[in-house]
């Protein structure tokens, strides 16, 4: 006898959303299952984050489901138990974690505030699994005395990495995670992240402009025009031989090594552009 395979931990089905006239997401589908890691990506205005507040319930879809572990996402009129019951299945981390994490808060007493309001722990236990999620992002107690503005950009990613982590969440949106770092804290978010997944079964729908990134973190890339799903596969298939003229333009618009900008290789060359 067989045991069951398990279902997606993510999945979305006819997704749309309209603002007006503006149709912003249109048609989407997607699965995630646990321990998976998908990007979603393209251009500003392509409808990824969009999708990714859906998801998340931050946004009101005009259409279309969202499933998470089998379960429908909760409506606005859900009951309180409901929608906490979301919120630790569904967590997100911003481009922007100083905007996110409380300023006047010390990063301790933030964990110590999500674990108290999901979860039964209290006292030492409390205590214990505060530290335990500082570890598990290269953090440690000296950063759990202090606030926000005393660390780096990188730091506060890690926090709030660890915050959203806290209720053992089974989907974590990534959205824009690293955009704001420079790229050796990138290159260490991105490690950090590929590391969590590996030893949890947390799945990853990042979301990203930034193609140089993907095949660090994600299994597979879904790419997003306009609103709609233009291309979908496995990372590496979608990375070397990419099938749609969009995703094309987005991979020669990632820069390599040895390249210079326009401007700069005609000012060298004696010309203006």
């Amino acid at each position: 006898m067989t045991d069951t395979p398990p279902g997606p931990a993510l999945r979305v089905g006819g997704l749309r959303k309209t603002f007006g006239d503006l149709t912003a997401v249109d048609g989407v589908d997607l699965d995630l299952a646990p321990g998976g890691s998908l990007a979603v990506v393209g251009e500003s205005g392509s409808g990824k984050t969009t999708t990714a507040r859906i998801i998340a319930g931050l946004e009101e879809p005009t259409s279309g489901t969202v499933l998470v572990g089998g379960r429908d996402r909760p409506g606005r009129r859900a009951r309180h138990a409901e929608r906490l019951r979301f919120a630790r299945e569904v967590q997100m981390v911003f481009q922007d974690p100083y905007a996110s994490l409380d300023r006047r808060q010390k990063v301790g007493a933030g964990l110590a505030e999500v674990l108290a309001l999901h979860t039964g722990l209290r006292g030492t236990a409390l205590e214990a699994r505060v530290a335990e999620l500082l570890g598990q992002v290269g953090l440690d107690e000296r950063h759990a005395g202090v606030l926000p503005r005393a660390l780096s950009g990188g730091q506060r990613q890690r926090v709030a990495i660890a915050r959203a982590l806290a209720v053992r969440p089974r989907v974590l949106i990534l959205d824009e995670a690293v955009a704001a770092l420079d790229v050796s804290v990138q290159a260490q978010i991105l490690t950090l992240l590929a590391d969590i997944r590996h030893r949890t079964e947390v799945a990853y729908p990042f979301i990203t402009h930034d193609l140089g990134v993907v095949r660090h973190v994600c299994d597979d890339v879904l790419v997003m025009h306009r609103g709609r799903v233009v291309e979908r596969g496995p990372a590496a298939a979608v990375l070397t031989e990419p099938e749609h003229p969009y995703t094309r333009r987005l991979l020669d618009s990632v820069p390599r090594q040895g390249w210079k900008p326009a401007r700069r290789a005609a000012a060298q060359n004696g010309t203006t552009p």
